[in-house]
């Protein structure tokens, strides 16, 4: 595809006309400086395609950190009407629930600033990380499993990892209730039962952070937010349990793509109707690795929590860790939704999208109800995050969606043959950043280069109405898997 395909409908908002097979346009939030670099990979043909699936409403849409992705590209957002409409694990991803959550500290960077290689060794050792990685917590039976499966972050809060006020920060309040356990394959309750509390590898990060700018004082003052404060970013998803949970259903789907009325314009879209025994499958076995994502991400922060009190020799109300937010970025979740001036319900599939609830929703804590849901929008481990607010205009225009980070810019392959080991490391040093992994390699694939710049992405959402800025940091510390 070509610029001449798209049309300009503002300053960052690009539309991708209804042709062929396409039920819908496609729209593609981009800045002038990013449309570029959206036609490096073949990820418009995957917006085109989305498009053509039973049941979407309004748009196909796609992120300005949209890149090539299994099925869905990653950044894409599609809701689909229930009745008619499919669910596509292509349109969740592999791993279901990646997400991040942000934490608020009582430190500053005066703080911490000598003690950072300290700090970082002892997180690292606290927090199993890499490919693999397991027996943070013991392992589980299958019964113990599924009670996790079942209740998401509320288990790991039951079972002492966190308060229970931390579950009003967490999307859905960290549990999606539709999860069905019996509906996940032994194989998947097998690769999950020892990584409850563990990180994983890939782009999933622990990072130290420090607040560098704030945006509105008012709303950071609501999040008791300040400069120069010490915060702390998780990321991680589902882990082998998710993975797996895609990969059985992508093959039954395919098995039973021949049920289906319509041609599908991509395999990598295996779907079933939503309102099929397989679709309803899906989302029970979905919910429950969304689930235990958010219980690992509860059980991380906890074993995060030890590990600075103990570094730092400190006391709980001393160190004064607290979650902002929890969010997640790769999912299916039904919302009511205004489509054409009436309220309709959907199911909507947000791939490396985060969902951006503006004011008033139900759905959000009192806390959120006056400011909107909080939205983490992390960068590369060299690079800026932002912490923001989603907007009404978010729910009239991206069914209270946003980006989810700054997205690749080459592949992982990509990234090895451009950089060695120690050029990242240097990079890192040189902008103060102390950096431990499990594997080398993943340093490599993960280097600042290989992705967007973050800034102008969260810009595009935030001057096209959809995010407002809150504030913004800078990592100090990171460690990856």
């Amino acid at each position: 595809m070509k610029y001449k395909d798209l049309i300009q409908i503002s300053s960052h908002v690009w539309e991708l006309p209804a042709t062929g097979e396409m039920l819908v346009p496609g729209r593609i939030y981009a800045n002038d400086k990013l449309i570029s670099q959206v036609y490096r990979d073949n990820a418009l043909a995957q917006v085109s395609n989305v498009a053509k699936l039973p049941g979407i409403q309004k748009y196909s849409i796609a992120m300005p950190d949209i890149h090539w992705g299994y099925g869905f590209p990653i950044g894409g957002v599609a809701a689909m009407e229930v009745e008619s409409g499919i669910i596509s694990p292509g349109g969740v991803g592999y791993d279901i629930n990646c997400g991040v959550r942000f934490i608020r500290t009582n430190l500053e960077l005066a703080d911490i600033r000598e003690k950072l290689p300290h700090i970082i060794d002892v997180l690292f050792r606290q927090v199993p990380a890499g490919v693999g990685s397991s027996n943070s917590i013991p392992a589980l039976n299958y019964t113990e499993l599924k009670e996790v499966l079942k209740e998401g972050a509320k288990w790991a809060v039951r079972k002492g990892y966190g308060k229970d006020e931390d579950l009003d920060s967490i999307e859905e309040y960290g549990c999606l209730n539709a999860a069905d356990p019996e509906k996940v394959s032994n194989k998947a309750l097998k690769r999950g039962a020892d990584q409850p509390g563990t990180l994983g590898s890939g782009n999933h990060f622990i990072e130290i952070g420090v607040i560098r700018d704030i945006f509105q004082q008012e709303a950071a003052q609501d999040l008791h937010l300040h400069k120069d404060q010490v915060i702390f970013m998780i990321h991680t998803g589902s882990r082998g349990l998710g993975h797996q949970i895609c990969d059985d259903y992508v093959h039954e789907m395919l098995m039973q793509s021949h049920k289906l009325k319509f041609r599908l314009p991509d395999k990598q879209l295996a779907c079933a109707y939503i309102n099929s025994t397989l679709g309803r499958n899906y989302f029970g076995a979905m919910a429950c690795a969304a689930n235990f994502a958010w219980a690992n991400r509860q059980i991380i922060m906890h074993k995060v929590e030890e590990g600075m009190l103990k570094a730092l020799d400190l006391q709980p109300d001393e160190l004064g860790f607290e979650l902002v937010y929890d969010v997640c970025h790769n999912i299916a979740k039904f919302e009511e939704h205004k489509i054409d001036n009436q309220n309709k319900l959907v199911c909507v599939h947000r791939k490396g999208a985060t969902r951006a609830f503006g004011p008033g929703r139900k759905e959000l804590a009192a806390k959120f109800h006056f400011l909107g849901q909080p939205v983490i929008i992390p960068g590369d481990m060299g690079t800026e995050s932002y912490l923001c607010l989603g907007t009404d205009r978010a729910m009239q225009d991206t069914f209270g969606s946003s980006c989810h980070g700054a997205g690749r810019t080459m592949s992982r392959h990509q990234a090895l043959n451009t950089a060695s080991y120690n050029q990242v490391m240097n990079d890192m040093k040189a902008k103060q950043i102390c950096v431990k992994a499990a594997d080398k390699k993943t340093l490599v694939e993960e280097m600042s280069s290989a992705y967007k710049n973050v800034s102008d992405v969260v810009d595009t959402m935030h001057e096209a109405g959809i995010i407002r800025k809150i504030i913004r940091s800078q990592p100090l510390g990171v460690i990856k898997g």
